[in-house]
């Protein structure tokens, strides 16, 4: 019994110092080791090549608009929200990879440019559940424009690299697209 009464005041006196230290705001950041997050390891390269498609038209479009451009001659201002599919190759009905989750918006008043923020979620095969994060200008109308990974999550933790995109199809009618994106990616 004086054992556990002598443990006991032991646990009620470390209590009391730990919680008199008080927060000063000083301790909300600290090193830590690079082994206890993977980082140790080799960084890997690794290069894919999905299609994205950005579908405005049909009963079960991708791409919504949820801001009209600011004039009716430009898309400045506009933003769509996607969640496009994202293809093994250029048809629709090849083998669906992941979606393309986020936003893109009308940035550029004197040519069509835009601010593309998005993560590649992967739903299939050795990167199912992992992502990467996309966020970079698109001048759309370029034969090829270069956006960067700044981040990603499961096997992609940490990653970091650069996009290309390229156009492989467009319906000028209606806005429905198929772009190329071909992904080099840092990562652990």
């Amino acid at each position: 019994m004086a054992k556990l009464i002598f443990f006991l005041a032991v646990q009620i006196f470390l209590l009391a110092i730990v919680s008199s230290t008080g927060d000063d705001g000083e301790n909300f950041a600290r090193t830590i080791d690079r082994k206890l997050l993977g980082l140790h390891k080799k960084e890997k390269l690794t290069h894919f090549k999905v299609y994205w498609h950005d579908i405005l038209s049909g009963p079960n479009p991708t791409s919504i608009m949820i801001q009209p451009p600011v004039t009716n001659n430009s898309y400045f201002g506009a933003i769509s929200m996607i969640d496009n599919a994202l293809t093994a190759k250029v048809p629709m009905n090849s083998t669906l990879l992941g979606q393309a989750q986020g936003f893109y918006a009308g940035a550029a008043q004197k040519e069509l440019g835009f601010l593309m923020a998005m993560n590649f979620a992967f739903k299939t095969g050795k990167y199912n559940g992992s992502t990467i994060t996309i966020l970079g200008r698109n001048t759309a109308m370029s034969e090829v424009r270069e956006m960067p990974i700044v981040g990603g999550s499961g096997l992609f933790r940490f990653a970091r690299g650069y996009a290309e995109a390229r156009t492989k199809w467009i319906n000028l009618k209606n806005g429905d697209a198929t772009v190329e994106y071909s992904c080099y990616v840092l990562h652990y």
